[in-house]
């Protein structure tokens, strides 16, 4: 007897919260960005960083890695919004509806990342090999986004672990299939694995100089060929082969490239130093503060009177 027959989807991927929607897709990329954050700021802080660096640059790197997964995920599968009965303009902007390109987000959001650290004045290298794991946790987070939208996911299969569908999700050619192989979660489960090697090569091998995100982006790209193999959503093609395995490959063997050279150019990891705007903001502080410091008063010898005889030199004396 299997122990699971198939996996349920979600009945719904929104609730109302008065007049407000809730979606579970939004919801967990929400979660994802905080864990990537919070999970960022210790690696930071542990590696001689200041706290709240993470936090700042993070303002500047999330708006852009969403903008950028947005573009991307529009320009790769175009037809759905405007090939004729897309959902058009409108449908493209609809971003809670699902449709964030890894690619464009990791590529905007170190764009982004790279505006904050410049503007904060610290080396983005350390912070991307920080962060790593966290994108990696993150992006196991917001796949289920997906399993709530019912999308993405593999082709039909009757494994214990198949995903049921619902008839009106499933793609034409298969609706008379019910249960699918859960792409997602397959996904979700590599990006974990993909976090705990991290940790553990980097503190293994004391890996700096930007080689963790390096090792983050290779080993993506290795779970996300097989992966993408699976689905059997609508994709372009290049010589027959999805978008996404073409840029796996190119964007996986950058990776491996810079990983080897960067060993062999920079070994070790670099001295992790403050941000010259705290150094700055620090400065201005103290010199406000000297100048609102009390001075000491100068020291006043008080005459008393009638004592003026007294203080005066007998005739004779030095100095008359």
């Amino acid at each position: 007897m299997d122990l699971f027959a198939s996996l349920p989807s979600p009945s719904q991927g929104s609730w109302a919260l008065g007049p407000i929607p809730v979606r579970a897709y939004a919801l967990l990329i929400i979660v994802g960005i905080v864990v990537a954050i919070v999970v960022g700021s210790r690696r930071y802080v542990a590696r001689g960083g200041s706290p709240g660096v993470i936090g700042d640059i993070a303002i500047w790197a999330v708006p852009f890695g969403i903008i950028g997964g947005r573009i991307y995920h529009v320009a790769s599968d175009w037809q759905l919004y405007f090939a004729p009965g897309g959902s058009g303009f409108i449908g493209a902007l609809r971003i809670w509806d699902g449709g964030l390109g890894i690619w464009g987000a990791v590529a905007f959001g170190a764009l982004g990342a790279w505006i904050g650290a410049r503007r904060l004045g610290v080396a983005l290298p350390p912070i991307a090999d920080a962060v790593a794991p966290g994108i990696a946790l993150a992006q196991a987070i917001g796949r289920f986004g997906n399993y709530f939208n019912q999308e993405l996911f593999g082709a039909p299969t009757t494994l214990p672990w198949a995903l049921e569908i619902a008839p009106q999700f499933r793609p034409e050619g298969y609706v008379e299939f019910e249960t699918f192989h859960p792409t997602f979660l397959y996904e979700s489960l590599w990006m974990v694995g993909v976090a705990l090697i991290l940790i553990w090569a980097d503190k293994r091998f004391r890996m700096g100089h930007g080689r963790v995100f390096a090792l983050y982006v290779l080993l993506y790209c290795l779970g996300r060929v097989w992966i993408e193999y699976l689905r059997i959503d609508t994709a372009n093609t290049i010589l027959g082969v999805r978008l996404n395995v073409w840029t796996s490959l190119l964007v996986g063997v950058g990776a491996l490239v810079y990983l080897i050279v960067s060993a062999r150019m920079r070994p070790g990891r670099e001295d992790v130093l403050p941000p010259r705007r705290y150094v700055e903001q620090e400065q201005r502080e103290q010199a406000r503060e000297s100048i609102a410091a009390p001075k000491d008063a100068p020291r006043v010898t008080e005459i008393v009177p009638g004592d003026e005889a007294s203080a005066a030199p007998e005739p004779g004396s030095p100095g008359t």
